[in-house]
């Protein structure tokens, strides 16, 4: 029986790996009994089936097999019970678990609801493993089930994640061909990405589309508006925006307020971010942990490193749980200024409220810059969280490989990147910046441009910030000629 992998999109993959639950179709040597289908059956879970008859096969792990052979006869499942399964799964981030549970499913006979592909999808995207999204979506395109608005929004979220505009492109002529119409959703996902990838005229082009399809901007596209004219330099324009907000009688929820402070803290108008701040709590809107972000980002790069610990504090006691993201600001503003008993001080302080796991991530980030000096890299700073009950993730992937990044350590950097393929979790395009970064920082421009290259050959859409990065790098090495060359390449 021949066997070969058969995309729904025809794009390249990101990586080269197979992951542990890796999809396969089969050729059988007669048509399936429904002449309308294709004779390549497509299977997302671990088992390879023949028409009545279930093999497992030799490229499963023992413990798979193991599981899929001697589950329980008599004791069957109803697909309710799986589709719980799947979702609880799913929400958990257990996305290996969940995949097992369609695995069993379709060993027993059962075929899986739209309900559980859609959970499948939407957190197999999240952690950027596009290539097992894009055989699910085919599979169930092959069973006969019409994917709903809501599938192609995670399908969208997925791919643009990871940075692969033209695959999400594609989805979209899909839910043409199919006639799935978009909703505020579907828009809202092309706008985020065109606002971080600062594209001003496709950003005018989409809030176009959804005034013509009749939806109205809320307060969700008018803050996105704000921060891309914040991004643009064009901050005063930005303020402008506020003004259209209040004659239409809209109100100023949390992510206005949020777009507002980020704004004035970009360009180092503190004191009025401070009485926005304060505004926003009269007015009884609660600060999210975005807001606190910016306020604390934006005071350490004005050097108001005492201030910036203040705010800290009051997220804290406002109950929040700090964000990795923010730790690196605040360990290299507080470590130029040599203020390592602070960073000491508070660390033993979030002990104390509890924060065990953020403290173990924060301690871990210390002896990164080169304070605690536990660990000797990325594979014992990792240990070490998981030992600490830490669940590792993009986010924090992320955190600690710009770490490295910023200490030019760019062999650490690729061991993180590494580390997290091996787990299941692709890097997306903001972990191959960091590594174009850290490559940069340590002088090595022929490296970053290889990863440049790869990110080019992979489908992914460079943004502002690839472009950037890879412009420093060359500086550092002073190839001048080459800013030259990123600066005219098309679509920079």
């Amino acid at each position: 029986m021949e066997l070969r992998c058969n995309a729904f999109f025809t794009t390249p993959s990101i990586l080269t790996r197979y992951p542990i639950s890796f999809l396969i179709s089969s050729i059988y040597p007669h048509p399936p009994h429904n002449t309308k289908k294709p004779s390549t059956y497509t299977c997302s879970c671990l088992s390879i089936f023949q028409i009545g008859t279930m093999k497992t096969s030799i490229n499963l792990p023992n413990s798979y097999n193991k599981l899929i052979m001697e589950y329980p006869v008599g004791k069957e499942q109803s697909l309710e019970l799986y589709s719980q399964k799947i979702s609880n799964y799913c929400k958990k981030g257990s996305v290996d678990k969940a995949m097992l549970c369609i695995s069993e499913m379709q060993a027993m006979g059962m075929s899986p609801n739209l309900f559980c592909y859609s959970c499948l999808i939407e957190a197999l995207g999240s952690v950027g493993r596009t290539l097992e999204v894009e055989m699910i979506f085919q599979e169930m395109i092959f069973l006969g089930l019409r994917p709903n608005v809501g599938v192609f929004n995670a399908l969208l979220r997925g791919f643009l994640r990871k940075g692969l505009y033209d695959l999400a492109h594609r989805g979209l002529m899909v839910m043409e061909e199919l006639d799935v119409g978009r909703n505020r959703e579907t828009f809202e996902i092309f706008l985020d990405y065109y606002v971080s990838a600062r594209r001003l005229s496709d950003t005018w082009r989409i809030i176009g589309d959804m005034k013509k399809k009749g939806f109205r901007l809320n307060s969700y596209a008018y803050s996105r508006v704000i921060e891309l004219y914040r991004d643009n330099g064009m901050w005063k324009k930005a303020m402008e925006i506020i003004g259209e907000v209040s004659e239409m009688g809209l109100p100023l929820d949390r992510r206005i307020y949020y777009s507002i402070i980020d704004t004035f803290g970009k360009y180092g108008e503190l004191n009025e971010a401070l009485e926005v701040l304060a505004k926003m709590r009269r007015e009884g809107v609660v600060p999210d942990i975005m807001t606190w972000n910016s306020l604390i980002k934006w005071h350490c790069k004005a050097g108001e490193y005492m201030k910036a610990l203040a705010l800290f504090t009051d997220m804290q006691d406002e109950g929040l749980y700090p964000d990795p993201k923010i730790f690196t600001i605040l360990i290299s503003q507080l470590g130029d200024h040599g203020k390592w008993d602070l960073l000491k001080e508070h660390l033993q302080k979030m002990k104390r409220r509890g924060h065990k796991k953020s403290g173990a991530v924060y301690a871990v980030l210390v002896d990164i810059y080169g304070q605690f000096s536990r660990f000797q890299g990325a594979g014992d700073c990792i240990s070490a969280l998981r030992a600490e009950g830490v669940q590792m993730s993009s986010n924090i992937y992320s955190v600690m490989a710009n770490a490295f990044a910023q200490q030019g350590l760019c062999e650490e950097t690729v061991k993180v990147l590494q580390i997290m393929e091996a787990e299941g979790i692709e890097p997306n395009l903001i972990m191959l910046n960091i590594l174009i970064n850290a490559f940069g920082i340590a002088g090595r421009h022929l490296e970053a441009l290889s990863v440049y290259d790869h990110i080019i050959e992979s489908g992914i859409s460079p943004d502002v910030f690839t472009y950037t990065t890879l412009m420093k790098a060359f500086i550092r090495s002073k190839k001048f000629t080459k800013v030259n060359e990123v600066v005219y390449e098309p679509g920079s």
